[in-house]
């Protein structure tokens, strides 16, 4: 008869995580081609808006009394001309 002396089973036990091990190689290119495509075309958008944000809040400032308007110009140009 053959006798085993490794565990649960041939492989010590570790065969009952093949198939998570098998989940996660197939998953994880996915994963990875997901977070490409968010960061090429998901980056833009989020820069876009944090742009519009602080222009709001610039016209916001220049319409209180809150700064001048060759001040207030200056840094309109500025947040406009950033790539």
């Amino acid at each position: 008869m053959f006798e085993c002396n490794q565990g649960w089973m041939y492989g010590g036990g570790w065969m009952l995580f093949g198939w998570l091990w098998m989940v996660l190689l197939m998953l994880a290119p996915v994963l990875l081609v997901a977070a490409l495509v968010k960061y090429v075309f998901g980056g833009w958008q989020v820069k876009t808006q944090t742009r519009r944000a602080a222009l709001d809040i610039l016209n916001e400032v220049y319409a209180r009394g809150g700064m001048s308007r060759e001040e207030y110009l200056q840094k309109r140009d500025d947040l406009r001309e950033k790539p």
